[in-house]
């Protein structure tokens, strides 16, 4: 019997806007990204990394460090070699090859975080494409830290919501979400006094929007809970990581959802 596919949607920024016409570095997070991968691939599964352009996503230099693996060298080190050498993480697609081959062939799909999501994957149509067939399909569908932002994509106007947020106009953002799939689902994401931090010692800006109330105007019910604990929320398919050392947690708590889909297929 052949392997249940697990797709991974990573993001191709690498910088992300900050108040006053700036920029600072961004990626997705090494763990965020890795500690997931590894449990799925362990626990049987093939893993498919995707992004918007077929480029293996940029790592915020950041999150290469001991300290997002506990503060276990041996742990980061099998991190990094991982990302580095297996060919889950190197052979990557574009989100469009993803949909075109059918997205039928995937059992779940997963969105890490560090803040690139917030860059390009929450405006991107074929992420949005991807995520309407997996609340259709019911099927389990996880993100992680600011990962979750990815969730507005599903909107057709997903765009336009962004910009209306960077423009400090949460009103229009709110009439712009009618209709979004993910309304009332209970849901979290990276905090706002999570955010400040990095906004205070690695940005050294502050960005146009935070990613709970981004997410509560969309509809969301957002649930944050305290600033640096494991946090995991799930909601019929929506799987939601708060943070970085959500990471074990949210691989778990997918990899037992996709044990019950089997179980029920």
């Amino acid at each position: 019997m052949a392997k249940q596919k697990v797709l991974v949607l990573g993001s191709n920024a690498t910088r992300i806007e900050i108040q006053g016409g700036k920029t600072g570095p961004t990626g997705n997070y090494l763990n965020e990204t890795v500690v997931p991968a590894m449990a799925l691939v362990y626990a049987g599964f093939d893993v498919v990394l995707a992004t918007p352009n077929g480029t293996k996503p940029h790592i915020d230099e950041v999150s290469a460090a001991p300290a997002h693996f506990g503060g276990d060298e041996k742990a980061f080190k099998a991190a990094e070699d991982f990302y580095a050498k297996h060919p889950s993480m190197n052979n990557v697609r574009t989100n469009r090859s993803v949909i075109d081959e059918g997205l039928e062939n995937y059992a779940a799909v997963f969105v890490p975080g560090g803040q690139a999501p917030v860059v390009d994957l929450m405006q991107d149509p074929e992420v949005g494409e991807i995520l309407q067939y997996f609340h259709a399909t019911k099927k389990p569908t996880a993100f992680l830290c600011h990962g979750p932002i990815a969730t507005i994509a599903a909107l057709p106007n997903s765009r336009e919501f962004r910009t209306a947020l960077v423009a400090g106009n949460p009103k229009e953002a709110e009439k712009l979400a009618k209709g979004w799939q993910y309304a009332g689902y209970k849901m979290t994401i990276f905090s706002k006094s999570e955010e400040k931090y990095v906004e205070d010692q690695i940005l050294h800006g502050k960005m146009y929007f935070n990613m709970p109330e981004a997410l509560s105007a969309a509809g969301g019910d957002v649930h944050v809970g305290k600033d640096w604990e494991p946090n995991v929320i799930e909601d019929r398919e929506l799987i939601t990581g708060q943070n970085p050392r959500s990471d074990h947690l949210i691989a778990s708590t997918l990899i037992k959802a996709l044990g019950r889909q089997a179980k029920a297929a």
